[in-house]
């Protein structure tokens, strides 16, 4: 149940970018509208899929777009080899602004209007139209589960999988669960024993530090709670105090440019630490200059998901990405599962070639809870709709380690970091 962990982390990180909001806006990328750089066979009419981004939400920045290019660079490679038994992928590509209403009328647009057979890498701030999809029965692939409607409707699949009933109420009876297994690896691999926890004194940072709390506290850790000012924060005073406490470990409730004056400070007080923890969102090759001030600190960042590392180009699936995404000015793990999402549906569009590609086809294929791993990309996603939550969970885990000159190093094989791990419920 790896996506339930994967679910509080991507919820998390868009509340905290949300806190720094106020920084600045997009432009609307109106280059991104329609993808018409392949002729269409003149034989067979193209298929259009869909992809809602937030690309000019209120967070700012690139925050979301990750999934979409690395989605459309799969679907142009595809293209330019010949497309899906002939025929041409056509992607309507739809800015939701980080609104609902604005999602909503992107749901209309592709959905309804232009008609798409599925909508694939999904990122959306607010997915307010969700339920409008489900109940026109397209098929969703691939989304990043920012929010709860990967585990609320069914006909959407989330990149991470669920094991939820998806009857229409979030979770279990409005409650998600979370597994152990990140502070498990490092407690087994690496002897961890004192974890601190570093939060704003704002709500949704204090109410995710202490779900990260509780997980830790289950595992038993010893747990050492820092909490800072969002409109001054002290972190040297943080960072002194890490030192003295002796923390193994550093996991944060805090935003990106908060880690970064974070991790200053440390290397300032030389509180050395274990690993500093971050997630899949800054899973990014930027590090090295987001963390330019903190040599030490951004050498003991770590990264864990459910993805193939996306430096890890000795694997093919990895390499074919790489290779098709080699123009771009960064690269991010968001991308690469923007990249398996895509290829997900091509999977499931491939196999409705011999009967027809509909909607109902697609859905079918990915409606059958089978470990799909997009060829490797993705530990393997299951659909399975339980009556009960388990209590607990067999769950794999992807790991990473930021080394300079090397860029983000995997730590083991992604499909043998397993755990058993206990279940943890949250309210969303």
């Amino acid at each position: 149940m790896r996506h339930r962990s994967r679910v509080a982390e991507a919820v998390a990180a868009v509340l905290l970018l949300a806190l720094s909001a106020a920084c600045g806006s997009r432009l609307p990328e109106s280059d991104f509208e329609h993808d018409d750089r392949t002729p269409a066979p003149r034989d067979a009419a193209p298929l259009r899929v869909g992809i809602i981004t937030s690309a000019t939400s209120p967070v700012g920045g690139s925050a979301f777009t990750g999934p979409r290019d690395g989605a459309r660079a799969f679907l142009d490679r595809l293209n330019a080899r010949g497309g899906i038994d002939g025929r041409r992928v056509e992607v309507r590509t739809c800015d939701d602004g980080g609104s609902g209403v604005g999602n909503n009328e992107c749901v209309h647009k592709l959905v309804e209007e232009d008609e798409v057979v599925a909508l694939v890498a999904t990122t959306a701030l607010d997915y307010a139209g969700a339920s409008r999809v489900s109940r026109a029965g397209v098929p969703d692939i691939g989304g990043q589960p920012i929010g709860t409607a990967y585990d609320t409707y069914p006909h959407l699949y989330g990149i991470y999988g669920s094991l939820a009933p998806r009857d229409g109420t979030p979770g279990w009876s409005g409650k998600l669960y979370g597994g152990t297994e990140v502070y498990r690896y490092f407690k087994r691999e690496h002897g961890a024993r004192t974890a601190a926890v570093v939060s704003y004194n704002q709500s949704a940072s204090a109410a995710y530090a202490r779900l990260v709390e509780r997980g830790l506290r289950a595992e038993g850790y010893e747990v050492v709670t820092e909490q800072v000012d969002f409109a001054l924060p002290n972190f040297r005073a943080v960072a002194a105090d890490l030192k003295e406490q002796g923390a193994d470990l550093v996991f944060d409730a805090i935003d990106g440019h908060g880690n970064a004056r974070l991790c200053q400070a440390m290397d300032e007080a030389g509180a050395d630490v274990t690993a500093k923890v971050t997630n899949v969102q800054n899973w990014t090759s930027t590090v090295g200059d987001d963390y330019k001030d903190a040599p030490r600190c951004r050498n003991a960042l770590w990264a864990t998901g459910a993805s193939r590392n996306f430096e890890d180009t000795g694997h093919p699936a990895v390499r074919e990405f790489r290779e098709a995404t080699k123009d771009l000015k960064t690269h991010s793990q968001w991308q690469l599962e923007g990249w398996a999402a895509a290829r997900w549906f091509t999977d499931a569009a491939t196999s409705c070639a011999s009967t027809g590609i509909t909607r109902a086809c697609v859905d079918g294929f990915m409606n059958r809870g089978q470990g799909h791993t997009a060829g490797g990309l993705l530990l393997p996603v299951r659909f399975d709709r339980l009556p009960e939550p388990p209590k607990t969970s067999r769950t794999c885990l992807s790991v990473a380690r930021w080394q300079d000159g090397r860029g983000w190093v995997g730590q083991g094989d992604m499909n043998r970091t397993c755990f058993t791990v206990p279940q943890l419920a949250y309210a969303p």
